[in-house]
């Protein structure tokens, strides 16, 4: 083991291949202009971990992110967070926080939607609460195809994205491989709601 190894533990690579390894994806190693990244397919899907930085001015800030395109029949979107001092300035602005009806849940996240009664159908499902809820940090949603262009490719219409990001690099395998499964979990559940569909072919990033 290298000094920079003892120093700061395994790089992200290192992580990320075994991450691959354990879901049976793909390690792709990034060049000069892109960045490595995973893939991995849960039936048609194709699930992708990568990351991206913002430049703030002087400094710039990289973001881990999971994605998966899938085609939404329904429209229905969510977005799910932990609460915090951003979020409760949020509620107090006006954004709506639906209850799904288990306390501790809905205590510790902000949970919005466009169909109520769908988002409490889908956090019924005690698997996908559970995952949430063993993420430190998470912003887990719904993009729509009106975000569609996603490092310079365009989304069919029609396709949404099943999207997850926080601010920093993962280099946990097992915190990724949680993640992995909330994906596989939530995309059954949205097939079991008719808001994705299993039929249709997957999209690739």
């Amino acid at each position: 083991m290298s000094f920079l190894q003892k120093l700061f533990g395994p790089s992200r690579d290192e992580i990320w291949k075994q991450f691959a390894a354990a879901v049976g994806g793909s390690f792709n190693e990034g060049g000069f202009w892109n960045g490595s990244k995973v893939e991995a397919t849960h039936d048609q899907w194709v699930v992708t971990l990568d990351t991206y930085t913002v430049s703030t001015g002087k400094t710039s800030v990289t973001y881990t992110r999971m994605r998966a395109p899938y085609v939404n029949p329904d429209g229905f979107h969510f977005n799910v967070y932990r609460q915090g001092f951003f979020s409760n300035l949020g509620k107090k602005l006006g954004m709506q926080d639906v209850t799904v009806g288990y306390p501790q849940f809905d205590d510790d996240f902000i949970i919005k939607g466009n169909d109520e009664w769908k988002l409490r159908r889908l956090f019924a499902n005690e698997k996908i609460r559970d995952l949430i809820a063993a993420q430190p940090d998470i912003h887990f949603s719904v993009r729509d195809d009106e975000e569609k262009f996603r490092g310079g490719r365009n989304l069919p219409s029609g396709v949404d994205e099943l999207y997850f990001q926080v601010v920093g690099v993962i280099k946990d395998v097992d915190r990724l491989k949680r993640l992995y499964d909330l994906f596989s979990e939530t995309l059954d559940e949205l097939c079991c709601m008719g808001s994705a569909n299993k039929d249709e072919p997957g999209v690739k990033l």
